[in-house]
């Protein structure tokens, strides 16, 4: 089975757990590094993840990959906060951000910048919107963004 098959097939029978004690499933994959396997579960809420949160749905997320035994070689089980500079991926991140600032990475110069900074306002289907520091909205094209992150200001 390929490693997108397992992560399609842990992320349906795993993401309700990880909702219904609270959490966002952030992001999940299967990879393999140095020689091993990792199943890893980014997991989030607005007020932070601490290393119990992570044990809890360890734990839960655990006993029901035993149960449905979606992998057949040995592996890692991991489960973290994805960390402040983790892109966002999902309508779900971007509405939960409305209004952060934001860094946007292009796959090609529009209008000359491959990076652009601001205010996330909103988002449609096909289009990012934001405002820059300079107070201009820009609409950019979902195609053509390689990263969306927030800005991790201290």
């Amino acid at each position: 089975m390929s490693r997108k098959s397992i992560v399609s097939i842990v992320r349906e029978h795993c993401e309700p757990i990880v909702e219904e004690l609270g959490y966002d499933l952030v992001d999940l994959e299967y990879v393999k590094e140095n020689g091993n396997n990792f199943l890893r579960f980014y997991i989030g809420k607005p007020e932070g993840i601490s290393i119990d949160d992570c044990q809890k749905v360890s734990e839960l997320v655990g006993e029901k990959l035993d149960e449905i035994d979606p992998i057949k070689e040995s592996y890692y089980l991991e489960v973290s906060s994805p960390g402040l500079d983790r892109p966002l991926k999902t309508d779900k991140d971007l509405k939960r951000n409305i209004g952060k600032n934001v860094e946007i990475s292009l796959y090609r110069n529009i209008d000359g910048k491959k990076k652009y900074f601001g205010k996330l306002l909103g988002y449609t289907e096909s289009h990012i919107r934001i405002e820059e520091e300079s107070g201009v909205e820009m609409n950019l094209d979902r195609e053509a963004i390689s990263n969306i992150k927030l800005t991790v200001e201290f």
